[in-house]
């Protein structure tokens, strides 16, 4: 039976939510789908002990009505079923959702850690250990395991999408642009030509404490690059094509993603399955090792040019980890790290050897957990609220627009690399 962190502990869920009874005391960010706030329910929490994530789309704003809204409510169906399945705890789990004749909502738990692209910047050289790629890359993996299993493709990962828990450990967020297709016949992927690679594992050094990461995580040589600058990513929006149904499974002809994320099949418009979440998978490995992702152009026609074309850059000695990284970029789908056998065949690759994935969330000092005096705002809170009706008519309303809170990441995070 997989085990959770305490910190972890599933929240109750929030029956019949109210945006008259709710709170925020800031805003936790913003997009083109909607806001999200950290609110509070007053009537069920008086005294603001068990703050969540609100998200909230004002209908009237959206551009796209229909499409936005589909979107919304596929968000909502995917954390519904998170919620119903008990979840692996690196995915977030619906807390309850509301809906007028103006907004959506819905509660998801909060995550005071920030996400991963900012946790990289407040690092000396805005790189990660290998050591600690690793740890928040195997996690990610399991989450990424868990959705395929779902039969959900997630198609948006990227850094700014995962979130760091209370406890250290990582969950996904946003799924709008996720969507559910067939998987692909086991008799299939047997036949098709997928290539395998032989491994020189890198020695590793161990320490036996149960409770260090280093248990779970074996150290590797650090060739990380310094000095680089934060990469800027802009969401691609989604444009329908004709669906097409494969033996091998269904594919999506949705041109959506990030662009320095997007995979060559997405970028060609071939059709494209599980593996472009893979494909991604290899661009974050690369850019927190990095700091900076591989194909990025001056402009997105010749980002999608290097992604066809170009062959990711190695700095310093090959290692297990830019084997790993190589093995998730090959242009070609059905020749890429994952394709064949899924999670599990990236789980076997030599950079996460020693591993023990069933004990994942018993590491109990991951590499960054955010400091609890931090976003511990227990007792009354009677300054601060945000009225979250009165805030979307103050937009709708200048000059009178009140300034929007930013959200504004940990200032201070232990940040111990085993």
């Amino acid at each position: 039976m997989e085990k959770r962190p305490p910190q972890e502990q599933r929240q109750q869920v929030l029956t019949d939510i109210d945006l008259d009874n709710l709170r925020a005391t800031k805003v936790l960010g913003k997009g083109a789908m909607g806001t999200v706030f950290l609110a509070y329910d007053q009537t069920r929490d008086p005294a603001s002990r068990t703050p969540f994530a609100l998200k909230v789309v004002e209908k009237s704003s959206l551009n796209n009505k229909f499409e936005a809204e589909r979107r919304a409510r596929w968000e909502i169906q995917v954390l519904a079923k998170l919620a119903a399945c008990n979840a692996n705890p690196f995915l977030p789990h619906l807390l309850s959702s509301f809906e007028n004749s103006d907004f959506l909502a819905w509660a998801v738990p909060f995550c005071p850690g920030g996400d991963l692209n900012v946790l990289r910047h407040r690092q000396t050289d805005r790189v990660f250990s290998p050591a600690v790629v690793r740890f928040y890359l195997a996690e990610i993996v399991c989450a990424l395991e868990h959705l395929h299993d779902m039969g959900i493709v997630y198609r948006d990962l990227k850094p700014e999408n995962i979130l760091v828990q209370q406890s250290g450990h990582v969950t996904l967020t946003d799924f709008d642009l996720s969507r559910s297709l067939t998987k692909p016949r086991i008799e299939t992927l047997l036949s098709s030509n997928h290539r395998r690679y032989e491994h020189q594992p890198v020695n590793a050094q161990r320490k036996h404490n149960r409770r260090n990461m280093s248990r779970w995580f074996p150290v590797v040589p650090n060739n990380d690059k310094k000095g680089l600058k934060k990469t800027n990513s802009a969401r691609v929006s989604p444009v329908g094509r004709r669906k097409q149904s494969f033996v091998e499974g269904e594919r999506s002809n949705s041109f959506v993603g990030t662009e320095e994320y997007v995979s060559p099949e997405v970028v060609r418009g071939d059709g494209h399955e599980f593996a472009v979440d893979w494909w991604a998978l290899g661009i974050l490995s690369y850019e927190m090792l990095y700091g900076t992702t591989p194909f990025k152009g001056k402009n997105r026609k010749e980002t999608f040019r290097n992604v066809l074309m170009k062959q990711p850059g190695f700095v310093g000695k090959r290692n297990d980890l830019t084997d790993l990284i190589e093995r998730l970029l090959e242009k070609d789908p059905t020749r890429r790290l994952g394709y064949q056998g899924g999670a599990g065949e990236i789980k076997e690759h030599v950079f996460f050897k020693g591993v023990q994935w069933e004990l994942l969330t018993e590491v109990s000092r991951p590499p960054c957990i955010p400091l609890r005096d931090e976003f511990d705002t227990t007792g009354n809170v009677t300054t601060g609220w945000l009225d979250i009706k009165e805030y979307f008519q103050n937009l709708r309303a200048p000059p009178s627009i009140p300034p929007s809170p930013s959200y504004e990441c940990q200032k201070k995070m232990s940040f111990t690399e085993f």
